[in-house]
């Protein structure tokens, strides 16, 4: 029997332990191929995912924006050091660590920085190109160019300027805030007067019994001034009275004993039979009443008047309000609403009264002794004298009134009486001032409504605070002491 030798040199001699031998070498020799081809294959890979990752970096800026691509750059960049460090030494890895932190933190300020100012931004882009860019080629010359004329420019936004004064916060707030700009203004006229005209016609239609003089516009429309708002309209409806059958009582003289409201008594009349004034049938113990009035002639107009087919026309919508003791049109056009107030107005000499219905009335026969006339010629009369800046300071008070609901209590009468006050306290009312005696008003009305006393400029003893209530005062003057306290907060949004 042979014996098998499974020593080395008998295993080497053996054909088929050589096959295998070599069989055994090539496959290590596979093996050490394919190792090498999977590093560059990963190698690669790797090249493939960085020229990906590049890519979408360069395109984060298109897509992102600057601020999107830096946080962008950065979460990959933590991501890498992460991998890095893992393969890191522990001694490298602490001070890699913090220069890495470091790092973060500077791209972080950086991207915000970016972000938040776009001259900034604009200047890391062109920073960030690794290329020359190629010479811009001159503009080929267009129509416009050849025949002369001027492209059109972008419009330029103006910007708001910083008001470091109270002087430049007023005058920039009455500028920009406290006026409606003419144009609108003038649209606004047109529209309220068109209505005005059909109203005249429908009256005259339905009641012709009622002998009413033209309809005048009233307020700052009428009269021609800055409007400060758009929000109401005053149009007056005056009442032709026989001056032999109808008398004005003042206020003081009456039973109630109160010098702003007035009564228009029927005289004569043990020598002209009663209707022999068409206003007869509005008398009310021999007085005329003003709530009488105010209901016949609301319904001619919330149920005679095609209000639908006028809106049409105008190119609005108009509409009355319901309620019995107002005269008022609400009109709401494309880019502005107004609210029309209709006022009967009775006038004799230099007094003008204006029917007064409201629904805490002590009488239904009062008329209110209106001072409008008064105080308006006498502002611009004290402004023509020393050019002086009144009426700015109004326009400016009833802007501010309208804008702050705390303060909505305050009407332009308030307002006008308490200028008037100061004025005889101060003589310097030149623009330069401005700031003082803006604070010298509200300080003013601080104080009249302290004592729950505001005296009328014509008549001392009316008392045009009586109609406030006590919260209504307090909250009007903690309004005013606001603006006192911080004048510059009118600019704040």
């Amino acid at each position: 029997m042979q014996t098998c030798d499974w020593s080395e040199r008998s295993a080497s001699g053996h054909p088929d332990v050589a096959r295998r031998e070599s069989s055994k070498g090539r496959g290590k020799g596979r093996a050490i191929m394919a190792e090498r081809q999977l590093q560059k294959k990963g190698k690669k890979s790797d090249d493939g995912l960085g020229s990906v990752v590049d890519f979408l970096l360069a395109n984060a800026r298109l897509v992102l924006g600057v601020g999107g691509a830096a946080v962008l750059g950065i979460a990959t960049l933590a991501v890498k050091r992460l991998m890095d460090r893992a393969a890191m030494p522990p001694d490298e890895k602490d001070t890699d660590e913090k220069a890495e932190q470091k790092s973060i933190e500077e791209s972080w300020k950086e991207a915000v920085l970016m972000k938040a100012s776009p001259e900034l931004a604009r200047k890391a882009n062109r920073a960030d190109l690794s290329t020359a860019l190629p010479a811009p080629e001159p503009p080929q010359p267009t129509d416009d160019a050849a025949s002369g004329s001027n492209p059109e420019r972008p419009p330029v936004v103006e910007k708001t300027p910083m008001c470091f004064t109270l002087q430049e916060t007023l005058l920039h707030y009455y500028t920009h805030e406290a006026l409606v700009p003419e144009a609108k203004t003038q649209v606004a006229k047109q529209l309220v007067l068109d209505i005005m005209s059909e109203l005249q016609n429908v009256l005259k239609a339905k009641h012709p019994e009622m002998p009413f003089s033209a309809m005048q516009l009233g307020g700052s429309l009428g009269n021609g001034l800055p409007v400060t708002s758009l929000e109401r309209a005053h149009v007056l409806l005056p009442l032709s009275l026989e001056p032999h059958l109808w008398t004005f009582v003042p206020g003081q003289e009456t039973i109630l004993n109160d010098p702003q409201f007035w009564m228009i008594k029927r005289v004569n009349l043990e020598y002209t039979a009663r209707g022999s004034s068409p206003w007869d049938r509005f008398m009310l113990g021999g007085y005329l009443s003003t709530r009488t009035i105010v209901e016949s002639l609301h319904k001619t107009i919330l149920a005679s008047v095609n209000w639908p087919a006028i809106g049409t026309v105008l190119e609005c919508s108009v509409w009355p309000v319901v309620a019995p003791e107002d005269l008022r049109l609400e009109v709401v056009r494309q880019d502005f609403r107004v609210t029309i107030n209709i006022l009967p107005v009775a006038e004799t000499k230099d007094v003008v009264l204006l029917a007064h219905t409201h629904s805490t009335a002590p009488a239904e026969n009062l008329w209110r002794r209106s001072y409008y006339r008064e105080e308006m010629l006498r502002l611009q009369e004290l402004d023509r004298s020393d050019d002086g800046i009144r009426q700015k300071c109004l326009h400016i008070l009833r802007s501010i009134c309208r804008q702050r609901p705390g303060l909505g209590q305050l009407s332009p009468t308030h307002l006008r009486q308490v200028l008037l006050h100061v004025s005889n306290d101060s003589s310097d009312w030149s623009e330069p001032s401005m700031a003082d005696r803006f604070l010298q008003v509200v300080e003013e009305l601080i104080g009249y409504l302290g004592s729950g006393t505001l005296p009328c400029y014509f008549n001392e003893r009316v008392n045009l605070f009586s109609r406030l209530t006590e919260e209504e005062i307090d909250e009007v003057g903690y309004g005013l002491y606001q603006i006192f306290t911080d004048p510059n907060s009118l600019l704040a949004k």
